[in-house]
Formats: structure tokens, C-alpha cells, sequence
């Protein structure tokens, strides 16, 4: 039996959504911290532990449920209804979105952390300064 054909074959379910993704091998090596080899490998695992399916979800930007139901049948017909569903609205297709708004949100917050460090230590670096010229007297 191929692996196209064993419907629980979790390797061949994430290469078929990192195709989807558009993402390459080395892109989620890259992203799992890993190399090409080793995602290849994975690939053609028909199981993989838990864990490492958490982190492969993540870097795929999808859930882990996600990976498990998969089926190349069920993602023709979602991108059918959802191409129809374009077609008949009123609205038309501008809606692709070509961020993740959450890690827009996460940079922001780490710039406000660097912004807010930055802002603290000009302060004591103020509060050096002046017990020094208060010394000096």
C-alpha cells in the first residue's frame, strides 16, 4: 500500500499541507530547527510522537487536529465551496489577509518592552548624572 493511499499516514498529511503552504522542506527545517534531511524523513514517517507534531502544527500555522483530519479530498472541496462562496458574494476577494495579526500584536509588544528598557535607563542614567554634579559641590 502507497502512502498516498493509507489515510493515517501523519508524514504524508504534513507534506501535503506544507504544499498547500507553500513552504518548502528547508523553510519548516528552518523553522523546527532541524535540516531538509530530517523533514524529509519525518515525511515519510507514518507516525510521529506527539510532541513533535505540537511543533510541526505550530510551524505549519495550523492545528494538530488539522494535520490528523486531513484528507486531499476535504481540502478540494473547501477551496471549491470557498471559491464559490467569493464568486457569489458581494464583497469580492479582499479578504487575504497577508499577515498573522497575532505576531503583528507580539512584535508590538516587544518593541513597547524595548522602547519601555530604553526609556528606564535614560532615567538612570539622568539620576547618575545628577548625583554626580551633586558630589562635585
Amino acid at each position: 500500500m502507497s502512502t498516498l493511499t493509507k489515510p493515517n499516514h501523519i508524514g504524508r498529511k504534513i507534506s501535503r499541507i506544507r504544499e498547500l503552504r507553500d513552504m518548502k522542506q528547508e523553510a519548516l527545517a528552518q523553522a523546527l530547527g532541524t535540516n531538509q534531511q530530517a523533514i524529509s524523513a519525518m515525511e515519510n514517517s507514518e507516525t510521529i510522537d506527539e510532541e513533535k507534531l505540537v511543533e510541526v502544527a505550530k510551524a505549519l500555522g495550523v492545528s494538530v487536529e488539522a494535520i490528523k483530519n486531513f484528507s486531499d479530498e476535504a481540502a478540494i472541496n473547501y477551496f471549491n465551496s470557498f471559491n464559490e462562496a467569493v464568486h457569489n458574494s458581494h464583497f469580492g476577494n479582499n479578504n487575504n489577509c497577508t499577515f498573522n495579526p497575532l505576531d503583528k500584536l507580539m512584535e508590538t509588544v516587544e518593541e513597547n518592552k524595548k522602547l519601555y528598557e530604553r526609556l528606564l535607563q535614560a532615567e538612570k542614567d539622568k539620576i547618575e548624572y545628577l548625583e554626580k554634579l551633586l558630589n562635585q559641590k
